[in-house]
């Protein structure tokens, strides 16, 4: 049996052994004085990208961003109230019309990343598709919305819908993937009956102002709530289910 040999000696200055040396070599050396340097400087240059990104981020809100998108390249229209301050790596991409509102955790992905099992034969093969919501719609929370759609005026995409086609204008869709999900007149009509029920009596509005922009949102928010608990006294009760038929976001 033959004797076991050492390990072999560390290089003076840390840089990694040949194949020659065995792959004991590998395991137990570490990063070239090199690179011990520039890793910290990386994480730092990281760091202060982050903090630079949170500080401009910081000055927007739904309602003001934008201006901020606009320089990223995205053509965004007026009106619009976007949660999300991320349009995804090509956001040069991305149309986004007049009064148009984006639910927090919405996703644009305007590249196919499914390309990259074809690299072994074309390594640089991408491919890419714009993004184009139309005047007055709403992208419902954590929605995906793919390469290449069209999303109509006066639609809505359901929450957690992955939108892979162009969507009709007046259209209703959710699911995966999204598809028709009754008519957006019929949801008009049912959200303006329960709210006609759920509207707390003494809000105030100056002219111009919308809910979310008013003066007086604190005031609002604070009727709101006393009016809704005592509008949902009996199903807030622990033994008291909730009736499915009464809810907004169904068609």
């Amino acid at each position: 049996m033959p004797s076991a040999q050492p390990f072999p000696a560390l290089p003076a200055d840390g840089a990694p052994r040949d194949a020659a040396a065995g792959p004991a070599a590998f395991l137990v050396t570490g990063p070239a004085k090199g690179r011990r340097r520039s890793a910290p400087r990386a994480v730092i240059g990281n760091l202060l990208h982050r903090l630079r990104m949170n500080l401009t981020l910081r000055k927007y809100t739904p309602a003001t961003i934008a201006p901020y998108f606009r320089q990223l390249g995205a053509q965004v229209g007026e009106g619009c109230y976007i949660v999300p301050t991320d349009l995804g790596t090509e956001p040069y991409l991305i149309k986004i019309g007049n009064h148009v509102a984006v639910a927090a955790g919405v996703t644009f992905v305007t590249h196919d990343g499914a390309a990259w099992i074809f690299r072994q034969e074309v390594p640089d093969v991408q491919v890419f598709g714009p993004i184009v919501i139309e005047d007055n719609c709403f992208i419902g929370y954590r929605a995906i919305l793919c390469p290449n759609i069209r999303i109509g005026a006066n639609s809505i995409v359901g929450a957690g819908s992955v939108v892979i086609a162009d969507v009709p204008p007046g259209s209703l869709v959710m699911g995966v993937p999204a598809r028709p999900w009754g008519s957006v007149a019929r949801y008009r009509e049912k959200c303006l009956a329960l709210w006609e029920a759920q509207r707390p009596p003494g809000i105030r509005f100056d002219p111009g102002e919308t809910w979310w922009n008013s003066r007086h949102l604190a005031y609002n928010r604070a009727r709101l709530r006393e009016h809704l608990l005592r509008v949902f006294a009996a199903q807030l009760r622990t033994d008291a289910p909730l009736p499915r038929e009464d809810a907004c976001a169904s068609p």
